[in-house]
């Protein structure tokens, strides 16, 4: 059971998620360090100088902190958007690929025999 572990872990597809999962967890906080430090207090600069992590209001004793679900709303629009970049390029590499036109035959069909022979072949 073990060794059937081990090889299911060592599987391209496993070890490849793996890293997609750590390399998403890093770049999710420097996008929320971009939002949060920087885009956030921009905009609550022009907006008159709104500290949107600080905006909430409170129905009963819950405190509803809206400022900080915009952040997440921002965070999610930047990631989603450098994502759809990411796999539009992709796709695009993927097509230039694709288009390629098909390698030259080397072989035909006699009209004669019904057998394959070499392109070159006249008789």
């Amino acid at each position: 059971m073990l060794k059937e572990f081990k090889e299911f872990v060592m599987r391209g597809n496993v070890l490849d998620l793996a890293v997609a999962v750590i390399i998403g967890g890093a770049f999710g906080k420097i996008i929320a360090s971009l939002v949060n430090d920087i885009l956030m207090p921009l905009i609550g600069l022009v907006l008159g100088g709104v500290n949107f992590s600080e905006l909430a209001f409170t129905v009963g004793e819950a405190v509803i902190k809206w400022g900080a679900f915009v952040q997440a709303i921002v965070d999610f629009l930047i990631i989603a958007f450098v994502i759809f970049m990411i796999v539009r390029a992709a796709n695009r590499t993927k097509k230039k690929e694709e288009a390629a036109p098909p390698p030259e035959p080397t072989t035909k069909n006699c009209p004669f025999c019904f057998t394959t022979i070499a392109i070159q072949a006249t008789r």
